[in-house]
């Protein structure tokens, strides 16, 4: 704040138009233009008295030091929020790499998953295909025995009929006797 000198402020005043009239002169009571200058002086005099400039410079002082320090901690809380908000998008790069891998891993697993199903697919058709040959063969194998004892069959009856009808009793009596006799060898 600068303060203006007394004789400047004096030739400020001596420029007024109540001097150049001159009735009475600058210096008189008379004067509106000396009767303002005396209050303001005595004003400002007051003002001075009990340090008003000073209190005010003081409270403006208190008051840019307080602005200070509201700047100061506003670039505290924004350095504040720069570092979480880093902290947050570091994080989420994270997550989302994270998020990445799981992926990754669940369609690596799914792929495995399903050549395992694949695997266990040909293995199951594998086996119903040899249960089936399997059952192939068993049931042509049934078949030739069947087949078999069918023509046993047969040729038992064709063979009793043809002993029966060539049989007669002298010679079955012989064939009993011959029997009973090779039972009888092999049981001693």
């Amino acid at each position: 704040m600068t303060r203006f000198p007394i004789p400047v402020a004096m030739t400020f005043l001596a420029a007024t138009p109540a001097l150049a009239a001159g009735d009475y002169g600058f210096f008189s009571f008379r004067n509106t233009d000396f009767i303002v200058l005396i209050g303001f002086l005595v004003f400002l005099g007051i003002l001075l008295y009990f340090k008003v400039p000073s209190t005010v410079a003081g409270l403006l002082d208190k008051r840019a030091a307080g602005i200070r320090s509201d700047l100061d901690e506003a670039r505290g809380l924004r350095d504040e929020a720069q570092t979480l908000l880093a902290s947050y998008e570091r994080k989420q790069r994270e997550v989302e790499e994270q998020a990445g891998r799981i992926v990754k891993n669940a369609r690596a697993e799914a792929e495995t998953a399903a050549e395992e199903a694949r695997a266990e697919l040909e293995r199951a058709v594998a086996r119903r295909l040899a249960g089936a040959e399997e059952q192939i063969a068993s049931a042509e194998a049934a078949a030739v025995a069947e087949v078999k004892n069918r023509a046993i069959e047969v040729a038992t009856r064709a063979a009793a009929a043809v002993i029966a009808e060539r049989m007669d009793a002298q010679r079955a009596d012989a064939l009993i006797d011959d029997s009973i006799r090779t039972v009888g060898a092999k049981l001693h």
